[in-house]
């Protein structure tokens, strides 16, 4: 049988609006939220990809995937398996193919979670009914950030119909987050993990938060205004 390993794949840094460096971020996940993948997905950039990966490569066990919010017109995406990075503001159909056109997989994340925030992109949103209309690799089924039970539970019903690979993911922007919501699959590696979600054999499970971790996450919501959580 084989092993059974743990990705968190929808996380931020210092790079956008996290709190943590790349460097903390890793170091966290690997030693305290017993994850074996991660990816670092912060807004409209890779940079901090790309040095979590660098630091990761330190250790023996634990890999990072490179991997960006992109902001699309209708919502946020979450590509995967990045080389370069993907420019926001284009359509959702249009991001989707972006990220094919470089071998990357594309996640419909939180796409039922609405805000009439704006960033510099537009409004701040998931992309709705367009998970089931585009091409997406897989749907969030499970997010970790506080208040996304509807939200969480929408997305489930959305992909029951779909039958894609269902992921779970913490949406981290803080340390206490990362491992909240995770995404279960057959092996250990990053190439194991695409493997799973290209056959949807993936499993999205969550984990409770801590008292300090909820105050902690409302201390993040509370001095970063100029960013919605995504």
């Amino acid at each position: 049988m084989a092993a059974v390993g743990r990705a968190d794949l929808h996380m931020h840094t210092t790079v956008s609006d996290g709190w943590p460096t790349p460097k903390e971020l890793v170091d966290h996940a690997a030693r305290r939220a017993k994850l074996d993948v991660i990816a670092v997905t912060d807004h409209d950039t890779i940079e901090g990809a790309l040095r979590a990966q660098e630091h990761a490569a330190k250790r023996a066990k634990f890999r990072v995937i490179v991997g960006e919010e992109v902001s699309s017109r209708d919502g946020h995406i979450v590509a995967l398996f990045l080389e370069r990075r993907v420019k926001p503001g284009m359509s959702a159909a249009a991001t989707v193919d972006a990220i094919h056109d470089q071998g990357g997989l594309a996640l419909a994340v939180h796409p039922f979670w609405r805000t009439q925030r704006r960033t510099r992109t537009g409004p701040v949103h998931g992309v709705g009914w367009l998970a089931a209309e585009l091409d997406f690799d897989a749907v969030e089924v499970e997010n970790a950030t506080p208040g996304f039970y509807l939200v969480n539970q929408l997305a489930h019903r959305l992909n029951l119909g779909l039958g894609a690979a269902e992921i779970g993911s913490s949406d981290a922007h803080i340390l206490d987050a990362v491992g909240r919501a995770f995404t279960e699959f057959p092996g250990k590696t990053p190439e194991a993990l695409r493997a799973a979600i290209e056959s949807a054999t993936t499993v999205a499970r969550r984990r409770r938060y801590r008292p300090v971790g909820l105050v902690r996450y409302a201390a993040w919501g509370l001095n970063h205004q100029r960013y919605a959580v995504g």
